[in-house]
């Protein structure tokens, strides 16, 4: 079969500009409030933060470390501290800082990091059985951002 056209049917590339659009609409990073707060060594709490979206590397990467491979439970510990950016005023957020955080907020971490990392994954389409409506359902728990 001969074509007419080679191009027919193939989706021209994008032009510079929505492809530059495109990349800033792409959150990486995403701000969290602490239900209780890491306490430092000075006594203060740090409650607000962000998380960036992890990496391949951040996932393989804990794999690897010797304390993961001693002790399993340690992973979320490194996997967290890797992709943590702030922490109230700290900005080097290594796996000591994450060791010494309440259990209650180490927990929150991990379901934000599940939420953030899997955001348009959770989504199931659903109908109504009363009124046969049809909408998207987050199944994460909830949306991003809300408390």
């Amino acid at each position: 079969m001969v074509r007419d056209d080679p191009a027919a049917g193939e989706e021209a590339p994008a032009p510079p500009a929505a492809r530059e659009r495109e990349r800033q609409d792409l959150r990486t990073e995403f701000e969290f409030e602490l239900p209780r707060g890491y306490v430092d060594d000075e006594g203060q709490v740090h409650r607000q933060g962000s998380m960036r979206l992890a990496t391949a590397r951040d996932e393989l990467r804990p794999q690897i470390d010797l304390r993961v491979k001693e002790n399993p439970a340690y992973l979320s510990v490194v996997l967290l501290s890797q992709v943590i950016t702030r922490l109230g005023a700290i900005t080097d957020v290594h796996a000591g800082v994450v060791e010494r955080m309440y259990a209650t907020d180490v927990a929150f971490l991990q379901d934000f990091y599940r939420r953030i990392n899997s955001e348009g994954h959770t989504h199931a389409a659903v109908t109504c059985p009363l009124c046969h409506g049809s909408f998207e359902v987050d199944l994460s728990g909830g949306r991003l951002g809300e408390s």
